[in-house]
């Protein structure tokens, strides 16, 4: 994924494990938000930890590239709609996330959002797509696409009734169980798995890169 998308949207709690990890109760319809495309970067950029924050956290998502714009997309009809798939890391200032009780600030920070490669939507299905998170080497989330709440074709359907949906926009369709702390020095790997991967070292922001 070369250049920036027009927007992220973000899709919160689609996996019922994570929901339950953050003390969350599983939403009932999506719930969604924007990061704005300013946090993009690309594999082997730095992940910058902001001073305001003193808890920063890794979240492994399936990114969904739309290749051709649409609006009120039907359910059935969605996927033709969609380009292919990256690897994203939603990075999270949590202790901000709770704290202001919206979340554009702790998702919204440049180099937030690093992105991988696209994959071809025509080779693979979404379903069978493994998600991973790895933190120097150490696993720390891994889990399938098909154990989301709301499954790309819905959530590219549903997402479509409320806004645009134009070519290259991505869909970042939510966090396995497993999100955790990421500090200076580390090395920050999400993998769809055998597809695409994005890896970033993380830095602590300093004058010069702020």
């Amino acid at each position: 994924m070369r250049s920036r998308p027009g927007k992220i949207v973000c899709v919160g709690r689609n996996y019922a494990a994570h929901a339950r990890e953050l003390g969350n109760e599983v939403p009932a319809r999506p719930l969604l938000f924007l990061k704005p495309a300013s946090a993009v970067v690309p594999s082997g950029q730095p992940i910058l930890l902001p001073s305001q924050s003193r808890r920063v956290e890794h979240e492994a998502e399936i990114g969904v590239v739309i290749g051709g714009r649409c609006r009120d997309v039907a359910e059935a009809e969605a996927l033709r709609a969609v380009a292919g798939y990256v690897p994203l890391n939603d990075v999270t200032a949590r202790d901000l996330q709770r704290l202001d009780g919206q979340w554009t600030r702790a998702k919204g920070f440049d180099t937030f959002c690093p992105v991988g490669e696209l994959v071809s939507a025509d080779a693979v299905d979404w379903r069978t797509i493994v998600v991973s998170c790895t933190v120097n080497g150490e696993v720390r989330q891994h889990d399938s696409a098909d154990h989301m709440v709301f499954g790309v074709p819905f959530l590219v359907a549903y997402i479509s009734a409320i806004m645009t949906l134009e070519p290259g926009d991505i869909i970042a369709t939510g966090t396995p169980e497993g999100v955790g702390p990421i500090v200076d020095g580390d090395s920050v790997r999400v993998e769809l798995t055998g597809l695409a991967h994005v890896e970033n070292p993380v830095y602590r922001r300093n004058a010069e890169s702020s």
